[in-house]
């Protein structure tokens, strides 16, 4: 092959492959690192991946593949009112027994905003609210 062919087939294969996504971490905005890390941990079975900042203002809290950013802030980001009114949800997390977690999460004590519930799509949810009022639906 000529070395102009060879660079024009590189060219070709390079616009060929796409990206692909791996994850997703959605940034919810939170009055207290601490508290959200206490909710987080105990309540939903998360972990502290990390905490940055002094003192600490960023941090992420992960569960198996599931992974959410938590950033501080002084004031509501949303309307409280409006997002609990129009069930504005901050983060949808997909596993494979809604079920189990969701009896697992009622043992804990979490603050549920929906029950469990079978939708019309066929999917099974539920929505869990954090101490900002942040809802994370759950589904399967």
């Amino acid at each position: 092959m000529l070395r102009e062919e060879v660079l024009m087939s590189e060219r070709v294969e390079q616009r060929l492959r796409k990206a692909f996504l791996i994850g997703a971490e959605p940034q919810l905005f939170v009055s207290s690192l601490a508290a959200s890390f206490e909710y987080y941990t105990q309540k939903l079975g998360f972990s502290i991946a990390f905490s940055y900042g002094e003192p600490p203002f960023y941090g992420q809290v992960a569960r198996d593949g599931a992974s959410l950013n938590l950033r501080s802030v002084d004031a509501p980001v949303l309307n409280p009112q409006l997002q609990e009114h129009e069930r504005l949800l901050s983060a949808t997390i997909t596993l494979d027994d809604a079920s189990a977690l969701f009896e697992e999460f009622q043992t804990a004590g979490a603050d549920f905003a929906q029950s469990l519930k079978s939708e019309p799509w066929g999917a099974l949810t539920f929505v869990v609210r954090d101490p900002d009022g942040n809802l994370i639906l759950f589904a399967s």
